[in-house]
């Protein structure tokens, strides 16, 4: 490979909350025993560096010492148009259809201003993303919950029966869209994209889509945007974007909306400015530019490759060694969502049982809880494989073996 991902990047002490804020006082993931160290597995980035052209673009531009008022540059709306159109074969798309939020939560919830009154009912998959819960449910709309169902084939599909009866007995007129889904890491198929669009079509039910992963996708799978599905998916859709998941760059803060609906987009853009915080930083302007470039293609091809062979080593030692432990292969994201149900069963045990163990040994993962996983934990796999082998060793040898491994 041109570029490293297995040399491990030691992020101590530079501003990386994966790995600096297990351990710390108050903080549910608690600090490992003496011998061990952390294995960041929790928080939703990447330790891996980015691609070489970020940081050469934002220190060309940080050469020039005034950072005053700015306007986006032609270039960064070039810039968008032309990853999506060269990674999801969009055409149509222009900078009046472009907005900017800070962030795609900010922006989530920018759109269900425009599109609801406090109070009103959001239908939402379940697991849900956590991020969902909190900044919908803090601003006093009320999350309705769409549970997925595992196939015969151990695939996440959404339930569409379940999705109507919903729909028509909340009043619903409002649904957030997460594809690829979070935590589940499903890539959707055209045609369950087109059978929700049709649903919210009948019921007149506006559509927020996060895609915010839609560049991670596994070798196999092919993102499709939701926009692109019908024309009324494209004008009844406010589709979040940003390269913060693909490059590592949250902590630049850089997401953008699509919206081609001119009435929608008009008061998407009034909501935005309401706050009068809600701005691009002139640098993370320049982060997008070096990500959205074709040296930046280049590293995301390279960068699926080892999170497909990442996925496929902890997938097959779960199967393999972790009885009672089951996951849906994910085919995007690099998140696992792990169910511990039956292993907690058969070993009289609980998730929070589970969670003690893994910290103990430094394995850092995430309480599946939150997600609305009664038995789960999500796992972070963006990391170099030998740090998420020896992840699993000390979730063979301390935690789902450790019975066998002390005899």
């Amino acid at each position: 490979m041109k570029y490293d991902f297995v040399t491990l990047m030691d992020r101590h002490g530079m501003d990386a909350v994966a790995v600096d804020l297990p351990g710390t006082p108050g903080f549910s993931i608690t600090a490992p025993k003496d011998g061990f160290d952390v294995i960041p597995m929790w928080i939703a980035d990447m330790n891996f560096p980015t691609v070489p052209t970020i940081p050469e673009a934002i220190k060309a531009r940080a050469g020039h010492s005034a950072y005053g008022y700015f306007d986006p540059r032609p270039e960064y709306f070039d810039a968008i148009i032309r990853w999506h159109e060269t990674r999801n074969g969009v055409t149509g798309l222009e900078p009046r259809h472009i907005g900017y939020a800070n962030g795609v939560l900010g922006g989530v919830v920018a759109a269900a201003n425009v599109l609801c009154s406090r109070g009103d009912r959001i239908l939402v998959h379940s697991p849900t993303y956590v991020g969902f819960t909190h900044s919908l449910g803090n601003l006093g709309y009320d999350l309705i919950h769409s549970p997925l169902v595992l196939d015969e084939n151990g695939i996440w599909r959404m339930d569409f029966e379940d999705m109507e009866q919903k729909i028509v007995a909340n009043n619903i007129h409002c649904a957030v869209f997460c594809s690829p889904h979070n935590p589940c890491g499903r890539v959707w198929e055209r045609w369950e994209i087109e059978a929700a669009m049709e649903l919210f079509k009948k019921h007149d039910v506006f559509v927020i889509s996060d895609e915010i992963w839609s560049d991670l996708i596994l070798d196999g799978y092919k993102h499709i945007p939701t926009q692109s599905v019908s024309e009324d998916a494209k004008q009844r859709t406010v589709a979040m974007y940003a390269p913060s998941k693909t490059f590592n760059l949250a902590g630049l803060v850089g997401s953008y909306s699509i919206v081609y609906n001119t009435w929608l987009k008009d008061r998407m853009d009034k909501e935005i400015s309401l706050s009068h915080t809600n701005a691009m930083n002139v640098l993370s302007m320049y982060a997008l530019m070096g990500a959205y470039s074709d040296e930046g293609h280049v590293w995301l091809e390279e960068l699926r490759q080892v999170l497909t062979g990442n996925v496929d080593f902890a997938c097959d030692y779960i199967r393999t060694h972790f009885e009672g432990v089951t996951v849906s292969r994910p085919q995007g994201t690099y998140m696992l969502f792990v169910d511990c149900t039956a292993w907690c069963q058969t070993h009289g045990k609980t998730i929070d049982d589970v969670l003690k163990a893994c910290y103990d040994v430094g394995v850092a993962v995430q309480d599946g809880r939150q997600f609305h996983g009664s038995c789960h934990i999500r796992m972070n796999l963006a990391s170099p494989l030998s740090r998420i082998e020896e992840a699993f060793h000390r979730l063979d040898r301390y935690v789902f073996n450790a019975c066998q491994s002390a005899k």
